[in-house]
């Protein structure tokens, strides 16, 4: 990731004062006190921590007061996806009457860095968060997905940005009964073997998922390859809230070859300490757990291409349906599905499900 310095107007967040400025404005542009609450902050350690690294945060201030905010980074391996010089930004927030002077502080950086399109809102890229609800705005956001005014899309699109990557999440009721068959005599003819989650052993097991992840996901035009340290920084803290069985792999004669990961939905506990898991509110979090095992959050799944169209998804998803079922579940939320994937769909339209939110993401040509 490249870094800009000082940008048209933008003050870039050098001290402790900037970041809390930068962190506190989404409690005044999307109070938490609403009722119900639909925003989910970002986790406020892992901004530090990008800060720590490196990428860049910028405010933008009137009469000293925090109106908007953005991160301005660049990416190689999204620019060799796409075939283009991507000014990424991320993070994004801004007052409604801020968006235009934003985008302008945005588009200018881009230029500047010799850019060709504005791309965004991502954190750090599409694959990791980000993203702009276009529609379900009366519908809480949830981890590791967005969460915005109407008034978002509407100032994107004014100002001249398009549509990339339009998807849905999706809301899901755990059906009392299994709605998955698999032919069981398959599993000793395939050699096909489900594994779960090991809080013990979490550190072993993330290798296996990263190896394919990447494989399955490598065809989709967003999706750049994850490392081995972005993975462990994505998943950092995993173990303590893992339910063993929401997170399933399968292999075939020992091969793996299919995954699903969920997570308990603990966004209205991070709405509460508005992204703040220091370590007294992570105890909390510990010891408040079971209350949070009532809706659940399918962050990814997948299978490696040479073994896809053989219904492995179906075998895991009944496998993860009675962990739900087990569990006391009754709710399943899934992050962003594009629309041109509507096999991946297909199994909560199975489960009574239907989209939650529109969702996508932004791209302005600066030539």
């Amino acid at each position: 990731m490249s870094t800009l310095g000082r940008v048209h107007g933008l003050e870039r967040v050098e001290s402790r004062a900037g970041l809390r400025d930068f962190l506190s404005l989404t409690d005044r542009l999307h109070d938490p006190g609403d009722e119900p609450p639909r925003f989910v902050p970002p986790l406020r350690a892992q901004v530090r921590a990008w800060l720590r690294q490196g990428v860049a945060l910028y405010v933008l201030r009137r009469a000293g007061r925090v109106v908007a905010r953005t991160t301005l980074h660049t990416d190689a391996a999204l620019d060799a996806k796409l075939g283009d010089r991507l000014q990424l930004f991320g993070l994004t927030e801004f007052a409604d009457d801020a968006a235009e002077e934003l985008f302008d502080a945005v588009c200018a950086a881009g230029r500047a860095g010799g850019r060709r399109t504005a791309f965004g809102p991502v954190s750090l890229l599409p694959n990791q968060a980000g993203g702009v609800i276009t529609s379900g705005f009366a519908e809480r956001g949830f981890i590791d997905s967005a969460w915005n005014p109407p008034s978002y899309p509407a100032a994107y699109e004014a100002y001249g940005f398009t549509r990339r990557f339009e998807s849905d999440t999706w809301i899901c009721p755990v059906p009392d009964e299994p709605v998955f068959a698999f032919d069981d005599a398959r599993v000793a003819a395939e050699g096909l073997e489900v594994h779960r989650g090991d809080r013990r052993r979490v550190a072993e097991q993330l290798p296996i998922l990263r190896g394919m992840l990447n494989a399955a996901f490598a065809r989709l035009g967003y999706y750049t390859e994850i490392s081995a340290a972005q993975l462990a920084a994505q998943t950092d803290g995993l173990a303590h809230l893992l339910d063993e069985d929401l997170l399933l792999y399968l292999t075939k004669a020992g091969r793996p070859i299919a995954f699903v990961l969920c997570l308990p939905d603990i966004s209205e506990f991070v709405m509460r300490v508005r992204g703040d898991l220091h370590l007294l509110n992570q105890l909390r979090l510990l010891a408040t757990r079971s209350r949070h095992r009532r809706e659940a959050v399918l962050v990814i799944k997948g299978t490696v291409p040479d073994e896809q169209g053989r219904g492995y998804m179906r075998l895991l998803s009944r496998e993860l349906h009675e962990g739900l079922r087990r569990g006391g579940y009754h709710t399943l939320r899934s992050t962003y599905v594009e629309r041109t994937n509507p096999g991946s769909a297909a199994q909560y339209v199975a489960m009574g499900g239907r989209p939650l939110h529109g969702y996508a993401f932004y791209a302005k040509d600066l030539t």
